[in-house]
């Protein structure tokens, strides 16, 4: 059968397709700008015929409606990376959260969490009758896979990107056609604090280097520092505009790269309509599933990979915490440990934690003693290399926990020094 006539046969309303999920299903959705929110909205349209249906997702960009109050009869949501939508529900114990790093997700899908329907969010076919998962491959290109039932939202303004990146019409079930905006992220505002860190961390990048970049103000904030650069490489969970930009200044080129020389590579995306556009059929940029990108043994065949990564909060022994504020998950472990380790593999890979000296109101110290009760170390400090706010560079690789706990409190916000120095003397019996 021509692939236009079996596209044909699959094309359904948003709630004729919806209407084969049942009380007590599992469905995926995809993670951050990829998100199908006219799939997700015809969803929330028959729920009082729905009970107990398990919603898992990363990163929501869409108001997660199964996540509010009232919903809790009808769904309970299983976040995989906890976001600004998502988190009262966990808070008050309507919803979940499942630990595990960003590379094993899939593997989540074949075993602890195995799926009665996908929803995903594609391009429209090409001559061939293949879509393309566009900005959210990661995790979605197996759930597709291994789904018992797929619903795909097919839409125009979603860009066709390359790479691993593909499912063919005869792999769906259902097609749902729409034409709307893929979701947006805004540059961040960044800070002079943010802009110091940046700076700091951009001091330990080389010409040549390979760059993962997390999201957020501090890693924009580095490539602000990177305009002298030469000959920068990709490989990457997600990028944003920032990448598009030093694409555009000759800065990042991927000439050095030992692995995909001359590509950036990726998970997913989250930008603006320019980064989109920039993707869009673009033999320069290649998406894989996240099991290969955030594999630490694929990450470690680029020589020279740098990982920025922020963090909240960090203790005298190194222990990182991103993910909690002592009992309350806040976002969730993602691929940070996945390219720290990969860093560590790689021949001349440095990683690299960065993060404000204190909370916004300048109030609390996010250097401490000891991590707050209830919050999760996400790096451990047999892991960690450098850490760095806007006072300086820690660098704790090889360096005992007497040591590091120096190194800390020298990064510390001055007005905090003092008291940690104080717990330093009580904790190692000696004069900081």
């Amino acid at each position: 059968m021509d692939y236009k006539e079996q596209y044909q046969k699959r094309c359904v309303t948003p709630g004729q397709a919806v209407s084969h999920i049942r009380s007590g299903d599992r469905i995926s959705i995809n993670n951050a700008a990829g998100e199908a929110l006219v799939l997700v909205e015809a969803l929330m349209e028959r729920k009082q015929s729905l009970r107990d249906v398990e919603i898992v997702q990363m990163i929501p960009m869409g108001n997660s409606p199964f996540a509010q109050p009232g919903m809790e009869k009808y769904f309970r949501h299983n976040s995989l990376f906890v976001g600004g939508a998502t988190r009262g529900t966990i808070e008050a114990g309507h919803g979940d959260y499942t630990p595990c790093y960003f590379s094993r997700i899939p593997t989540l899908f074949d075993a602890a969490l195995p799926l009665d329907a996908a929803f995903i969010h594609v391009s429209l076919p090409d001559e061939h009758g293949y879509c393309s998962h566009g900005v959210s491959v990661d995790y979605a290109k197996h759930a597709a896979e291994c789904a018992k039932l797929v619903i795909a939202q097919v839409n125009p303004e979603m860009p066709r990107t390359l790479g691993d990146s593909f499912i063919h019409i005869s792999d769906i079930d259902y097609i749902v056609e729409t034409k709307q905006p893929i979701p947006v992220l805004n540059p961040p505002v960044i800070s002079e604090v943010e802009k110091k860190i940046g700076e700091y961390c951009a001091s330990l990048i080389q010409d040549g280097d390979t760059l993962q970049l997390g999201i957020g103000a501090i890693p924009d904030a580095v490539l602000l520092f990177l305009k002298d650069k030469k000959d920068l490489g990709i490989h990457s969970e997600m990028f944003s505009d920032g990448v598009v930009e030093l694409v555009e200044a000759g800065v990042i080129n991927n000439s050095k790269k030992t692995l995909h020389q001359g590509k950036s590579i990726a998970t997913f995306l989250m930008g603006t309509r320019r980064l989109y556009d920039f993707v869009h059929n673009n033999p320069a940029v290649e998406m894989y599933p996240v099991t290969y990108v955030n594999d630490p043994l694929v990450i470690a065949r680029n020589d020279n990979l740098v990982s920025i990564n922020s963090c909240v909060q960090a203790d005298f022994l190194g222990q990182v915490v991103s993910d909690t504020v002592g009992s309350k998950q806040i976002s969730g472990v993602g691929g940070q440990v996945d390219f720290v380790r990969g860093a560590y593999l790689s021949k001349g890979g440095r990683s690299i934690i960065a993060m404000p000296s204190t909370t916004k109101d300048l109030k609390t110290s996010k250097i401490v003693p000891f991590i707050n009760e209830w919050s999760a170390v996400t790096t451990s400090r047999n892991d960690v290399q450098y850490i760095i706010t806007e006072y300086g560079i820690a660098d704790l690789w090889g360096y005992t926990i007497r040591e590091r706990a120096r190194k800390m409190i020298h990064i510390a916000h001055p007005a905090f020094r003092d008291e940690l120095a104080e717990q330093f003397e009580a904790r190692f019996h000696q004069p900081f």
